[in-house]
C-alpha cells in the first residue's frame, strides 16, 4: 500500500443472525429461523461493504451444519459461536463476550445489528468501551416501539430488551434505522437527531428478471406466497385461516420454516385444506426471486414488523403485495399504489384483499406498475455507500 492510500476501514460486526451456508438449511437446523430479512441484510451489507474495500469481522450464532469460521468476499471473516441448540440461543453471548473484545483490538469501530435479541447490543457496548471505539447500531426490529407482547418471551424482550435498546441508542455514535417512523420515535426519546440515519434495506437486483424456471412446478396457479419465518408474529396463523375464504382454485405457499410449521400443517388438514396449502421448508435465498416471479400475490400478514425486506423483493419481482398495516410497513407500501394494506389479525379482511388482487387484473397491473417505480434505487451497493457516508446527499454515519 502506498503512502497516499488510506488504510482500509476495519469493522467488527455483531449480530444474532447471519445468513448461513446452504448446508445448514436442512436436517437439525429445522426451527432455527435461519432465513429472514435480518439474516439477508447482514450478509448482503457485508458483501457490499467488502466490495467497497471495508475489512469486516462478523461475530454471530452458529446453527447446525455451519462452520465455526467462514469467509465472505475477499476481506470479511465470519465467526460463529455458541451451541447449536433451539433453546437458550442467547447463550452464544458467553463465548462472544470473550471473543468480541479480542477481535475489537484490530478494528476501527463496532457495528451492532439489533433484532429480537438481548445479547448483541450489550456485547457491542462492552467491546466498544473496552477498546475506546465508536459504536454504530442498526435497529432492525425495535424491541421498545415495534415488538408486540404475546407470550413470556416477547414480554421479556419488550421490557428488558426495550431498556437495553434505549440505553444503546443513546450511547451509540450513530444509529441506523430502516424507517422514518422509528427515527421520529427515537428522537422523541432523546437520541440526538444528527446521530440518527434512515437507511432502508435493499435487494440484490442481479437475482431478478433472469428467466429462471418455476422452482415449484407442482403448485398450480393462482399462487399466493408467504416468505419468511413460520412464527406467530408473522401472522401465518391468520393467513391459514384466510385460505377458506379465498377463491377455491387459489393455492397458498409457505416458504420458510419455524416453530409453527407442524401446527400449521396439522391445522390445514383439520380444515381440509391440505391440497391447497403447501410448505417448502427453508430454501436458499437465491431461489426466492424465482418463487416470487411465478406467484400471483405476495402476502405479509405480520402482527408487527419494522419494514419487511420481502416486500422490497416482491416489488422488484413485480408481484402484487398484500400486507398488514403495522409498524413500518406503511412507509414501504403505499396502499392502493404499490400494494394493499389490511388490518392485522383479521383473516376475513386479508382474504378479501387477496381475492381482489387475484380476480381483478386491472388492479394487479396497477399495483405492479407502482411497485416498479417504488423499487428503483434499492440496491445493496447504493445502501452500502449511504452507510459509509459516500453519498453527498446523505449525512455520514461514521461507518
Amino acid at each position: 500500500m502506498s503512502e497516499r492510500e488510506p488504510a482500509a476501514l476495519r469493522v467488527l460486526r455483531l449480530c444474532s443472525v447471519f445468513m448461513p451456508p446452504d448446508v445448514a438449511l436442512s436436517g437439525r437446523a429445522d426451527g432455527f429461523d435461519l432465513l429472514g430479512g435480518m439474516q439477508n441484510h447482514t450478509l448482503e451489507l457485508t458483501k457490499a461493504l467488502d466490495d467497497l474495500g471495508v475489512a469486516q469481522t462478523v461475530v454471530t450464532t452458529r446453527p447446525p451444519g455451519a462452520r465455526r469460521v467462514e469467509r465472505v468476499g475477499s476481506r470479511a471473516r465470519v465467526h460463529r459461536v455458541g451451541t447449536a441448540t433451539r433453546r437458550f440461543r442467547q447463550l452464544y453471548s458467553l463465548p462472544a463476550a470473550r471473543l468480541a473484545p479480542r477481535l475489537a483490538r484490530d478494528t476501527d469501530l463496532v457495528h451492532v445489528h439489533l433484532g429480537e435479541d438481548l445479547a448483541a447490543l450489550p456485547l457491542g457496548l462492552w467491546a466498544s468501551r473496552r477498546r475506546g471505539l465508536p459504536l454504530v447500531v442498526t435497529i432492525h426490529c425495535s424491541l421498545r416501539h415495534t415488538l408486540r407482547m404475546s407470550d413470556a418471551r416477547s414480554a421479556l424482550l419488550k421490557v428488558v430488551g426495550g431498556r437495553i435498546e434505549t440505553t444503546g441508542a443513546r450511547s451509540a455514535d450513530a444509529v441506523i434505522v430502516l424507517t422514518q417512523r422509528l427515527a421520529r420515535l427515537l428522537e422523541r426519546e432523546g437520541v440526538a437527531p444528527e446521530r440518527i440515519h434512515v437507511i432502508p434495506t435493499a435487494v440484490d437486483r442481479n437475482l431478478f428478471g433472469t428467466g429462471e424456471q418455476d422452482p415449484l412446478p407442482d403448485v398450480p396457479a393462482p399462487r399466493v406466497t408467504f416468505v419468511g419465518r413460520l412464527v406467530a408474529a408473522k401472522g401465518v396463523d391468520v393467513l391459514l385461516d384466510a385460505v377458506r375464504d379465498l377463491p377455491p382454485n387459489a393455492h397458498v405457499v409457505f416458504v420458510g420454516d419455524g416453530e409453527r410449521r407442524s401446527w400449521l400443517m396439522r391445522r390445514a388438514e383439520q380444515l381440509g385444506l391440505q391440497d391447497r396449502v403447501h410448505f417448502t421448508g427453508f430454501v436458499p435465498h437465491r431461489v426466492v426471486p424465482a418463487i416470487l416471479e411465478h406467484s400471483q400475490a405476495l402476502v405479509l400478514p405480520s402482527l408487527y414488523e419494522e419494514l419487511g425486506s420481502i416486500l422490497l423483493e416482491a416489488m422488484q419481482a413485480r408481484v402484487p403485495i398484500v400486507a398488514s398495516r403495522v409498524g413500518g410497513i406503511p412507509t414501504v407500501v403505499d396502499h392502493g399504489v404499490d400494494g394493499i394494506l389490511v388490518p392485522p389479525s383479521e383473516p376475513k379482511a386479508l382474504a378479501e384483499a387477496i381475492t381482489k388482487v387475484l380476480t381483478d387484473p386491472a388492479l394487479s397491473r396497477r399495483l405492479v406498475r407502482g411497485a416498479a417505480r417504488s423499487s428503483q434505487g434499492r440496491d445493496w451497493h447504493s445502501t452500502a455507500g449511504k452507510v459509509l457516508g459516500h453519498r453527498g446527499d446523505f449525512p455520514p454515519c461514521r461507518l
